[in-house]
């Protein structure tokens, strides 16, 4: 036993257990016990179970797993936003708590090659996430303020874009929480445009779909900018404990002359906060660990100009050499697809260093043109 791990603690706990125990704390929506309802009907995941830490004989944090069984029979646990502190968690007691995880699971699901969590504090056990988006700093709008001091402490040019959207006649902005299949297509649509101009998939419209069904009305709420019953910009938040974070959203080349975005997350404060809600987390900005996010920072610091520091997750070998294995496979995908993006420009470059070089005049031959499917046409 590890000098960190003395007189600690980690169990499995039952529902009722689980929530009397974070009671006074407010569970991210993925640590909440509806999160379970949502993964029994995504396509290889399921809830694996519920977990509480003790240290010095009380009970610390708590955790709710979710099992994910990837490709190639890779089988890992995801504790997303997870675990939950009930008090402040220094660099031992996370340390002690992910090495009781590990041992317990080598004995229980030796299967599972990892887990990935969030840790406040870098560690040599820990690895950066093999895939997939994290960040270690989001911007927090407080909600526990009158709507006007809201709106005072939001920079210059958001209120300016605010209000330039409010003077729009042909915008309205409403919730549409509870809108079936035919009516999400619309919005779908819309979020398979952003991706194509962002660089990112978008998971089929079902996922987002079966979030809404199976959180209900009371977690997943739904709110759509239109134009003359055009969508133009739309967002599902989720709502936990009296606090939101903004999950899945999308607008379109017309929504940014108008202001649309502006003008959705507006209605999306007002409203959260007329109920009482009183958090409303952007979900990431950039930093210089990620710096791939500091794009999103300018637009969400228009509503808060802090930014939070938030604990980022991270990869946790259980079976290393297995970890390891899934660490040069996905290196050696990545490496091939840099090839295929980089050979068309380097088929390209051969062709006018060969040019430059006389080489045509070598073989006694004009020098040939790329046709139209070759290497040089993809470029």
């Amino acid at each position: 036993m590890s000098e960190n791990m003395a007189g600690t603690a980690l169990a499995p706990v039952d529902d009722e257990t689980y929530t009397r125990l974070a009671a006074g704390t407010a569970l991210p929506i993925e640590q909440a016990l509806v999160w379970a309802d949502f993964d029994e009907v995504v396509p290889g995941r399921e809830h694996w179970g519920r977990l509480a830490f003790q240290a010095g004989g009380e009970v610390v944090a708590v955790l709710s797993l979710t099992q994910v069984d990837g490709p190639a029979g890779v089988r890992y646990l995801w504790a997303k936003n997870g675990p939950v502190w009930l008090t402040e968690p220094t660099p031992e007691l996370e340390r002690a708590l992910r090495e009781r995880l590990v041992a317990a699971l080598r004995r229980a699901a030796p299967r599972v090659a990892f887990v990935r969590l969030h840790a406040h504090h870098a560690a040599d056990d820990l690895r950066d996430v093999l895939q997939g988006i994290t960040y270690d700093r989001t911007v927090v709008v407080d909600l526990a303020r009158e709507e006007e001091d809201i709106f005072a402490a939001m920079k210059q040019q958001g209120r300016r874009a605010i209000r330039k959207a409010l003077k729009d006649d042909s915008l309205a902005v409403a919730e549409e929480t509870g809108l079936d299949e035919a009516a999400f297509a619309e919005l779908y649509d819309v979020l398979v445009e952003t991706g194509a101009r962002e660089g990112f998939g978008p998971h089929p419209a079902r996922r987002y779909l079966d979030m809404l069904r199976t959180l209900g009305a009371e977690h997943a709420r739904v709110f759509v900018v239109r134009r003359e019953g055009r969508v133009l910009a739309w967002a599902l938040v989720v709502v936990n404990d009296g606090e939101a974070l903004y999950s899945v959203g999308a607008s379109n080349a017309e929504a940014r002359g108008a202001y649309a975005a502006d003008l959705l997350h507006w209605h999306i404060i007002r409203t959260l906060a007329a109920e009482g809600v009183t958090r409303y987390d952007l979900a990431g900005a950039g930093s210089e660990r990620f710096p791939g996010l500091n794009g999103l920072t300018q637009f969400k610091t228009k509503f808060e100009k802090n930014v939070t520091e938030v604990a980022p997750a991270w990869d946790l070998p259980v079976a290393p050499a297995r970890y390891e294995a899934l660490e040069r496979g996905l290196a050696a995908k990545r490496a091939a697809r840099r090839l295929a993006r980089e050979l068309p420009g380097a088929a390209r470059r051969l062709v006018g260093r060969l040019r430059g070089r006389g080489g045509a005049a070598d073989t006694g031959a004009p020098a040939a043109a790329p046709s139209d499917g070759g290497p040089a046409a993809q470029d």
